[in-house]
């Protein structure tokens, strides 16, 4: 009786060492592209000693700010499924927007910051709604309006930048708060409130829900239709601010201001750790992507790489952290 007690305990830990195993490796897979991203910074740092400084650290900061807003839409969309490749030319729309209503009008000037946040909200709605109740793929949908959005930019400044806007246009940008510029008192507020509303109230639970089984939200009696054109529709509205932002930064504005910016925003989700099929990641997550992928870019200028090249090095962190996630995802299931 002895002996078959022992055998089923030395089973038993068998088992659990095999199981805080395979737990390990899938820790260290779904981590894996962190640690690539933070050994470069520790050679960017030994390679370029001004890189780890404080001012560059700052301008890490204001760099991450505009950036930042976007990764936050980004990431509340591909918690519930989808994807949104429309905010980059959104930003540019909202810019354009702005910088029109402002120029030669500087008492105006927070009016017009506010429709333009109002033109990103209107364009992440459209998607919401084509999304959730047209049923069109988010794929689609948003590639429909990445294109209606950049014509739109082009055709305010009838297909080139506004220039000479007032320079109170500059203050959105270069306000400063406790030495921190306003970009960036922005950007922390953003992760903390979204932070807290993912984890603390019921449309942050129903956005998981969404993205892990919508079928089954529906059953328990989540309102899917309206959590997928809430999120679409916040996405556009930082998309928004973030045209606002980069504009003031440069004092005018270009139709082409947020091309290539939604790689940037789902590299910083997709590295944060959330799944591209929905129901996992977390805002935290995103804050590390996207602090990953704004050093990696600093430390890249530092040491004067060219910018195409720096966009293939973007592509494939994309690449290599989904088929991560997804061999961890294959592991964990078995």
């Amino acid at each position: 009786m002895a002996q078959g007690s022992d055998a089923a305990v030395l089973k038993a830990d068998k088992g659990e060492s095999r199981f805080d195993r395979t737990s390990m490796i899938n820790l260290l897979l779904r981590n894996l592209m962190v640690l690539v991203v933070l050994g470069v910074a520790v050679y960017f740092s030994i390679a370029r000693p001004q890189f780890a400084t404080l001012p560059n650290m700052r301008t890490i900061l204001i760099a991450a700010a505009p950036f930042a807003l976007i990764a936050l839409g980004q990431t509340l969309v591909i918690l519930t499924g989808g994807i949104d490749l429309s905010v980059g030319s959104v930003v540019a729309l909202s810019a354009m927007t702005g910088a029109a209503l402002s120029v030669g009008h500087p008492e105006r000037m927070w009016l017009a910051a506010g429709i333009a946040v109002i033109v990103g909200l209107l364009a992440g709605l459209v998607n919401g709604l084509v999304v959730a109740y047209v049923n069109v793929p988010p794929f689609v949908a948003t590639l429909g309006m990445l294109s209606v959005a950049s014509g739109l930019a082009y055709a305010i400044g009838k297909g080139a930048p506004i220039n000479g806007l007032p320079r109170e246009w500059a203050t959105i940008a270069s306000t400063k708060v406790l030495t921190l510029q306003a970009p960036v008192l922005v950007m922390i507020a953003g992760f903390l409130i979204l932070a807290i509303v993912m984890t603390r109230t019921s449309f942050g639970m129903r956005i998981y829900a969404v993205g892990g089984n919508r079928t089954a939200a529906e059953v328990a009696g989540v309102n899917a239709r309206r959590i997928l054109t809430s999120v679409y529709a916040i996405s556009g509205a930082l998309a928004g601010m973030s045209g606002v932002i980069l504009s003031s930064r440069v004092i005018s504005a270009a139709p082409y201001l947020g091309k290539g910016y939604e790689l940037n925003a789902i590299a910083a989700v997709v590295i944060g750790g959330a799944s591209l099929n929905g129901g996992r990641g977390t805002i935290w997550g995103t804050l590390l992507g996207l602090l990953l992928i704004q050093t990696l870019n600093n430390g890249l200028d530092i040491l004067v790489v060219p910018s195409y090249w720096q966009t293939v090095i973007s592509g494939t962190l994309i690449v290599s952290a989904v088929a991560v996630d997804m061999l961890a995802t294959r592991r964990s299931n078995k």
